[in-house]
């Protein structure tokens, strides 16, 4: 119970010295743009892109990305209504930039799907595996600075999204 209180902590402290450089209202704009970008659209106009480009390659990526997110969704669901840990502004009686799309905070989905998707692409497309685990990061940061996450729930977010990846590139090229 000591080890859960000193992650609380550690989370309300990050959380805190992020929400003090709310007022900086271009640090939230990126934010919202980030965070956006790792909504669901994003990711099936991906996948139609490598279906309509229909190379092998392109086909194993779609493969993997649809396994991956059959065993990432359900996961985050669970974890999340297992867990039922809330959202900072209910824990901590502030305002957020946003309204969630649910009531609890741990795991962050936009993190995990975001790290998720960098994987892969960054697997199949090395040359962008840097930018596209920077992306995955700033996802992260953005949903602590828009007041919706702690840190930690990014941070397993992105241990999940990480490894519902390895699985599904596991299953298609084994």
């Amino acid at each position: 119970m000591k080890l859960m209180q000193t992650i609380q902590n550690y989370d309300v402290s990050i959380f805190t010295w992020v929400m003090q450089r709310k007022s900086q209202k271009l640090l939230v704009r990126c934010a919202r743009g980030l965070s956006f970008t790792a909504n669901g659209p994003l990711y099936l106009l991906l996948a139609c892109v490598l279906f309509w480009l229909g190379g092998p390659d392109e086909m194993r990526l779609l493969a993997c990305m649809a396994l991956a997110l059959l065993i990432e969704r359900p996961l985050y669901v669970v974890i999340k209504n297992a867990c039922k840990r809330d959202r900072p502004p209910t824990a901590l009686n502030i305002k957020s930039f946003i309204i969630p799309s649910d009531r609890f905070s741990f795991p962050s989905g936009h993190t995990s799907a975001a790290f998720l998707m960098a994987t892969l692409w960054g697997w199949y497309w090395p040359v962008l595996l840097p930018t596209l685990l920077t992306w995955a990061v700033l996802v992260g940061m953005a949903r602590v600075i828009l007041g919706v996450h702690f840190p930690t729930d990014t941070l397993i977010g992105a241990l999940m999204g990480t490894c519902a990846a390895l699985a599904g590139m596991g299953m298609v090229l084994a």
